[in-house]
Parts: structure tokens; C-alpha cells; sequence
């Protein structure tokens, strides 16, 4: 009786080590494929993502940001022009004197053959930052020229009289020096009227490349309304700063502008990969002074 009860137990042990064994392998068995799908899944996504990305670069201009720095890669290099954007936050009781003052002052410098600059524009702000002026130069022969012109100003009495007086109606000063984009319009004087947009903004550090690789292929879809007036990335003063330019007749008729821009293929695809680039934006809508060469 015991032997027989032995025997039992020996035989119902080896059928349950046959059982898990057997499905063990058939665990293993579906393990494997599986696996086998989700690699030949990952290959064929892989296959097709890098198929798609060899297409597209057959139509978009890219650079490579590991090649040089980023001002020689995006900047143009047909001119070496340098540009200077300055804001000046007037105390509102004497923004009337301050434009005054620009009307007298300013004009007198870019037109002397001695100060190699370049008035581009200057504006008071009419929606965004309040009581604000802005003011773009151009140098032409890049640093060496601004150099020059900053060492001749501080000989000229007129002017340091004209800085003296200025400074007591401001409340606060910033500039910053910039280089334009390669893909933009150049900035060049155009009769009015019309309301000037300054866009700002600000960039993570790192994705200046990525940005203008983006805007090379999307500027083409702000072209129609000859609403482009220039672009800029910050090279001195606070950095990964974008400004972008645009001109209008109206706030009716850049809205009507803008809106437009979504009806063409390929500008939301642009909106959507320079969205993320963006720590801070900024709008203002500027009012030409009638001494601006941008009207």
C-alpha cells in the first residue's frame, strides 16, 4: 500500500514539472513574438521617419548649427551691416518735448557725411509698452563703423547737449546690437501712412538655428501683402532675442493679413515647431515719427 502511494505521488509530480514546463515555453514562445513584432514595428516607424525627414530636406534650407557660430550661419553675408535697436521709456508728461527734441536732433545725425549711420526708423508705441520710444540704426561697415561713429558723437557738443537733455526725461534706457537674418527683407524706407509691428522674442538658449531654419521656408508665406519689413536676432545686450518687423495700413487690415497666413499649407507646420522655441513674446504697435524713413 505504501509503495503504491509512493508511486502515485512520483507520477502526479513528474505531469505537473511536463506541465509548467510546457507552459513555460509556450509563455516564452509568445514572448517572443511579441518581441519580434514590436522590433519589426520600431524598425518600419524608424524606416519611415527617417524616409520622411530625407524628404523634407530636399525642400527646406537647413543649416548646421555645429559647423560655426550662429551670427555667421544666419546673418547675411553679402553686407556686414550691424543694426541698433534702442527703447526709451519717456515719463509721459514729456514724451511731446522728448519727440520734439528726436525731430530737431536726430536727422541731422544720419544725414552728416561724418556719422556713417543710417536712420532706419523711429516710433512712439500706440499699443503695449506705454510712453515708449523706439529707435533702429543701421551701420553699415559693421563694429569699425559703429566704433567710429560712438567716438565722434562723444566730440560733438551739440549731441552730448542733445543726450543731457534727453536723459532727464527718461525713465529707464536698454539698446541691444543686432545682425539680420539672411532670409529676411532688408530693411529699406517706405512712404505711409502706416502702423509698424515689432515682435519680440525670446528664445531658449540653444534653438536659434532650429528657429531661423523654420522661418527660412515660413517668411515666404508673408510675402503677399508686402507686410515684411525686416528681421533681427540679438547679438549684444540680452540674447536669444528675435525682433521681427512688419508693416500694415491698419489694425484692420493686420488682422486680415495675419489671418490669411493660416490658410496657406505649410504656415501652421511653422507655428507649431517655433512655438516651443519661445520662453516670451512681446507685441507692440508703433507710430512712425514724421522724421522716420519707415512711414
Amino acid at each position: 500500500m505504501a509503495a503504491r502511494v509512493m508511486l502515485s505521488l512520483a507520477t502526479s509530480a513528474r505531469r505537473a514539472t511536463a506541465r509548467v514546463r510546457s507552459e513555460h515555453c509556450a509563455l516564452s514562445l509568445d514572448a517572443g513574438i511579441t518581441t519580434l513584432t514590436m522590433t519589426r514595428a520600431l524598425s518600419a516607424t524608424s524606416f519611415n521617419n527617417r524616409e520622411d525627414s530625407w524628404f523634407k530636406s530636399l525642400f527646406v534650407r537647413k543649416v548646421d548649427p555645429r559647423k560655426d557660430a550662429h551670427s555667421n550661419l544666419l546673418a547675411k553675408k553679402e553686407t556686414s551691416s550691424l543694426y541698433k535697436i534702442q527703447f526709451h521709456s519717456v515719463k509721459p508728461e514729456s514724451l511731446e518735448a522728448y519727440n520734439k527734441l528726436c525731430i530737431d536732433i536726430l536727422p541731422q545725425i544720419h544725414k552728416d557725411e561724418n556719422y556713417p549711420c543710417e536712420l532706419v526708423g523711429t516710433w512712439n508705441t500706440w499699443y503695449g509698452e506705454q510712453d515708449q520710444a523706439v529707435h533702429l540704426w543701421k551701420y553699415s561697415g559693421g563694429y569699425p563703423t559703429l566704433t567710429e561713429v560712438m567716438n565722434k558723437l562723444r566730440q560733438n557738443k551739440e549731441f552730448m547737449e542733445f543726450r543731457k537733455e534727453r536723459g532727464k526725461m527718461l525713465l529707464s534706457r536698454k539698446n541691444q546690437l543686432l545682425l539680420e537674418f539672411s532670409f529676411w527683407n532688408e530693411p529699406v524706407p517706405r512712404s505711409g501712412p502706416n502702423i509698424y509691428e515689432l515682435r519680440s522674442y525670446q528664445l531658449r538658449p540653444g534653438t536659434m538655428i532650429e528657429w531661423g531654419n523654420n522661418w527660412a521656408r515660413a517668411i515666404r508665406f508673408r510675402q503677399e501683402n508686402n507686410e515684411a519689413v525686416g528681421g533681427f536676432f540679438s547679438q549684444i545686450g540680452e540674447l536669444y532675442t528675435v525682433h521681427h518687423l512688419w508693416a500694415y495700413k491698419d489694425l484692420q487690415s493686420r488682422d486680415e493679413t495675419r489671418n490669411s497666413a493660416w490658410q496657406k499649407p505649410g504656415w501652421d507646420e511653422c507655428v507649431y515647431y517655433t512655438v516651443p522655441l519661445i520662453q516670451r513674446m512681446d507685441s507692440r504697435i508703433m507710430i512712425p515719427l514724421r522724421i522716420s524713413p519707415l512711414q
